[in-house]
């Protein structure tokens, strides 16, 4: 397992812990049983914080970028309005063109979603990831030439087809490196690119309006090109940051295939920390090549089914506030301008950002109870909405306090049913089942996306008629797809008390083994797999 070079190093740093870590590689190349090595907790944080300072911050700028790219055509619908610049008047766009384009994104990504995430399983997955981001990119930056309906949706069309996969590929991306007991805060710590994109890009929309114009560019040309350019340069440049999957200590890494032509990216750990890793590590992830009797096995788990309409009312909201937040203001009052119109957009996710860090944290320390969590963001989801839809006519202010509340609700609920599908999914059917509900759970649940952008606000003429219940059934119709989410939660919390989630057989199978090796099948940090964690380790409690 590890060369005579690593075994200096980590006999000469942690002399018991090398000591042990290889006579249990001996017992092991001798088919003996052997006692799982257990580390200090503080060294074994030490090395997962190396590691989040290797892809944490590479994932939250890919996403950043990501989500901008995706979701600013909604902020162009209303930049320069007011000189009549703007997506829709210069295109010559209807509510229904913009609605079908907005559509046309999600339906492309539910298709090649699954499709994706398969392929990243089996090839190298930080090549996948950056591809992806330069494909995004130069899709972005070729909105910068749309001259009319047609060619706006087919770029969103397609803009679907290379994003499909970016979202549950970085949850399976972190199911490589972490165990799932540590997934949910990191996934939450990304996701908050998506509410600073949010905000940046509505602060920074106000930017490009005033330099509308100059090199015979509208503002939203401009930002279609300039965000579409950093993305391609960053894609190319994850290429060389991004590590490839962990292997055991002093196992060679051999290039196959199409990584054969790839540049080399330095180990993401080496030495003790590397062996640290990997006997931790290896008590909760099991590799092994998956075929299409795993994949079906996946496709037909029960589990998948609450998981998805979780996932379909809260997402479809998000989306619809992401692309439709500029109109809903506009439609509070219309007397707002474009660059107010944009600088009031950003605070929804600024809010949504405060969420993310709040309870994503806390719901890892109760992971039992995520749809709990969930729920009770969900819960002031819909009381933003009720706000929004029923407050006073003649107080603007309170209604827009309605979408703050909606900001709040949104930021937890994403991370949650991701790290939710990731544990439940990966100790039942391991790797395939990962990468393969992940995928299905974000795919089909963006259906709900497409319900949003499609069939509600200026997609439904008649909701969008100005006047004091103008968007009321748009709104009402979002509390309903949320209520579905809310109760499948409670669904799949009862199911799983009644029928468990142990796991498949050949996953069982591979577990036993290595249970007979280690001793153990948790995360042995602090054996929070299989015990209730409560405030004890967080940040308050340690000021002592």
């Amino acid at each position: 397992m590890a060369d005579a070079s690593t075994e200096g190093v980590t006999k000469a740093l942690n002399p018991r812990a090398s000591s042990a870590s290889y006579d249990a590689t001996a017992r092991q190349e001798a088919n003996l049983p052997s006692q799982a090595v257990e580390y200090d907790v503080q060294r074994v944080e030490r090395v997962y914080r190396k590691l989040d300072r290797r892809i944490i911050p590479a994932f939250w700028t890919l996403y950043f970028l990501c989500s901008a790219i995706r979701s600013n055509i909604g902020l162009a619908q209303t930049m320069n309005e007011d000189v009549g610049h703007d997506l829709v008047t210069v295109l010559r766009l209807s509510p229904k063109d913009i609605s079908t384009a907005l559509a046309l994104f999600y339906v492309s990504y539910v298709i090649f979603d699954c499709p994706s995430n398969l392929i990243m399983s089996k090839l190298s997955p930080r090549a996948w990831m950056a591809r992806i981001v330069f494909a995004v990119g130069l899709i972005g930056a070729s909105f910068t030439a749309v001259q009319d309906a047609w060619s706006l949706k087919f770029l969103r069309f397609l803009l679907g087809v290379v994003i499909a996969g970016m979202w549950p590929g970085m949850a399976y991306y972190l199911t490589l490196f972490y165990p799932p007991s540590r997934t949910g805060k990191r996934i939450g710590q990304y996701f908050t690119a998506a509410q600073v994109s949010a905000a940046v890009v509505g602060l920074v929309s106000a930017g490009f309006q005033l330099i509308d114009g100059r090199g015979g560019l509208y503002g939203f040309q401009w930002m279609f090109l300039v965000y579409g350019i950093v993305a391609i340069a960053v894609g190319i440049t994850l290429l060389w940051w991004l590590p490839d999957r962990p292997l055991p200590p002093g196992q060679p890494r051999v290039s196959t295939g199409i990584a054969k032509w790839l540049p080399a990216t330095p180990e993401a750990l080496t030495g003790e920390d590397a062996l640290i890793h990997y006997e931790d590590l290896k008590r909760v992830y099991h590799p092994r090549p998956w075929t299409l009797r795993d994949l079906s096995e996946v496709l037909i788990d029960w589990r998948l089914w609450p998981l998805t309409l979780m996932y379909f009312g809260v997402v479809g909201v998000g989306i619809g506030t992401q692309l439709y937040g500029t109109v809903i203001i506009k439609g509070i009052n219309p007397k707002f301008t474009g660059v107010q119109l944009s600088l009031l957009f950003a605070p929804i996710w600024i809010m949504d950002l405060i969420a993310i860090l709040i309870v994503t944290p806390i719901s890892d320390r109760f992971h039992r109870l995520r749809p709990f969590f969930f729920s009770a963001a969900t819960s002031i989801q819909i009381a933003g909405l009720l706000t929004v839809t029923f407050a006073p006519v003649s107080n603007p202010w309170a209604r827009y306090g309605g979408l703050l509340l909606i900001g709040f609700g949104l930021g937890p609920t994403v991370p949650i049913c991701m790290t939710w599908t990731n544990e439940i999914f990966q100790s039942r059917h391991g790797e395939v089942g990962v990468a393969a509900a992940a995928a299905l759970v974000s795919g089909l649940g963006n259906l709900g996306s497409i319900t949003t952008t499609y069939a509600l606000y200026t997609g439904w003429p008649a909701d969008a008629a100005p006047g004091p219940h103008q968007y009321r059934n748009s709104n009402l119709v979002m509390i309903a797809i949320l209520a579905v989410s809310i109760v499948s939660s409670f669904i799949m919390f009862v199911a799983l008390k009644i029928v468990g989630n142990r796991p498949s057989n050949k996953l069982s199978s591979a577990v036993s083994s290595t249970n007979k090796r280690s001793g153990s099948f948790q995360d042995g940090a602090a054996r929070r797999e299989l015990e209730q964690r409560g405030f004890g380790r967080m940040w308050w409690s340690k000021r002592s």
